[in-house]
């Protein structure tokens, strides 16, 4: 009896380990397989690692062609156009006569003060003679008084002679309109048989000189690259009707300050961001160039500092902070689990593609998130594709 005591007593106990141990296995199971359902439920990220390196930007930008120096000419007001010798375009030479003016009514004023010096030279002959009359008649007094009339007369005479050269000289001047130097003709406004009226009759550009046109850069992105006035670069110009571009080289000529550009403003005035702007006036000298033309340049270069870049779609913004997710690796009971960790950065330089960010928390082997199946809060789990 007590030995089939002890059997089944030994058999009670080898069932109970048995059912134990499938109970733990059975919840060991449900364990697994309910993690397994629940990673299965959450946000799968796509990840990218940053890299360390300059990054490549662009300053571009276009405007038209303006000559360096021009003149600004016109003929008397009282003077009607009486012939135009050239046409908007024409190259000119120093000197080569551009539009002559009637000169009709000047030429009549000049014949008349012309006979007003015969009138006076005829008067002092007149005086000459009362002087010898005087002489002979031995009058001390009508002899002084004749000769300082002559004296007089021979002022008269002179200050005549002094207007007439100087309405001719003036009439010379006038009557023909000259290029003052080599150029261009870049406007035309005179009219056939009509006086000049408040615009310049023509305006002639130093083709010598070159041309100029202005593009606006962010001053940071200017001093990120290093460029500096004197640097050569290439521009591209639509220099005929049908918009065919040329390469030519431009110099930039001088960097001046701008109007600072204000992003993100509101009604309240919160968020702006003012970003301070510079001006590239940038000079062309080409036989070609005439004025006018559609300039346009594209400047790429590498940065001259350097940081971590990520690509465009790892940053996000909203009313307070510019951030990005970084994937957290944590130990998990059942194994280590991924979290995200929102980092705040600052973006020094970006392009089309990728942003250089600066920053002591993120490292070149972190992970950060590129792409999210759904959005994500700081703290959530993620599973990693």
């Amino acid at each position: 009896m007590e030995l089939n005591t002890g059997a089944v007593e030994q058999r009670r106990k080898r069932i109970i380990l048995v059912v134990f141990i499938s109970f733990m296995g059975l919840l060991l199971l449900f364990t697994l397989f309910s993690n397994t359902l629940q990673s299965l439920t959450l946000p799968k990220v796509t990840t990218e690692q940053p890299k360390m390196g300059d990054i490549q930007l662009v300053i571009e930008g276009s405007g038209i062609l303006q000559p360096i120096a021009e003149a600004k000419l016109s003929g008397s007001t009282e003077r009607k156009t009486q012939q135009i010798l050239v046409k908007e375009g024409d190259r000119v030479k120093k000197g080569q006569k551009l539009i002559t003016y009637d000169s009709q009514s000047t030429k009549q004023e000049i014949e008349l003060e012309v006979t007003n010096l015969d009138k006076q030279k005829i008067e002092q002959q007149n005086l000459q003679d009362q002087f010898i009359q005087s002489s002979l008649e031995e009058d001390e007094l009508k002899l002084r008084s004749a000769q300082r009339e002559i004296e007089k007369g021979k002022l008269d005479i002179a200050a005549q002679e002094r207007k007439i050269n100087e309405m001719r000289e003036q009439l010379t001047k006038d009557q023909v309109l000259t290029a003052p130097f080599d150029g261009i003709i870049t406007k035309l406004n005179a009219v056939e048989g009509l006086a000049s009226a408040g615009e310049p009759d023509i305006i002639v550009s130093n083709s010598g000189q070159g041309y100029k046109f202005e593009v606006n850069a962010d001053a940071k992105r200017l001093s990120r690259l290093g460029i500096s006035i004197g640097e050569r670069i290439k521009v591209e110009v639509d220099t005929d009707q049908e918009r065919q571009a040329n390469s030519m080289d431009g110099i930039i000529e001088e960097i001046i300050n701008a109007e600072p550009l204000i992003e993100g403003a509101s009604d309240e005035g919160a968020g702006m961001v003012t970003l301070p702007q510079k001006i590239l006036r940038i000079k062309l000298l080409d036989a070609e160039l005439k004025g006018g033309e559609q300039a346009r340049v594209k400047i790429e270069k590498s940065s001259l500092d350097q940081g971590l870049l990520v690509s465009n779609e790892t940053i996000h913004q909203d009313r307070e902070d510019t951030y990005v997710f970084v994937v957290e690796e944590q130990p998990g009971a059942l194994g280590n689990v991924f979290v995200v960790r929102k980092v705040k950065i600052e973006s020094s330089e970006k392009n089309d593609k990728e942003t250089m960010i600066q920053t002591d928390i993120i490292y070149a082997e972190d992970k950060i998130i590129l792409k999210s199946s759904e959005p994500l809060q700081d703290g959530d789990r993620i599973r990693l594709e």
